[in-house]
């Protein structure tokens, strides 16, 4: 990954399609925090509200919902 800025969509096709998101396991229990980790040291404290759309985006809940077993 050469572009980290979230603005341009690189680091979300990344997190949420690429290689990425094997490393977060979309839809296994701890992805929302395996998202927040690894996204952190890119994007800093916006890592949470970022990882909460791409959760809900990729689960169709957002963490924390009753649906987040």
């Amino acid at each position: 990954m050469t572009d980290v800025n979230p603005g341009d969509g690189n680091l979300e096709r990344y997190w949420k399609l690429g290689a990425g998101a094997a490393k977060i396991a979309w839809g296994t229990p701890g992805d929302y925090t395996r998202c927040v980790l690894n996204l952190r040291p890119h994007v800093g404290r916006k890592a949470e509200p970022i990882c909460a759309q791409w959760h809900h985006d990729k689960n169709g809940f957002w963490p924390g919902d009753k649906r987040n077993r």
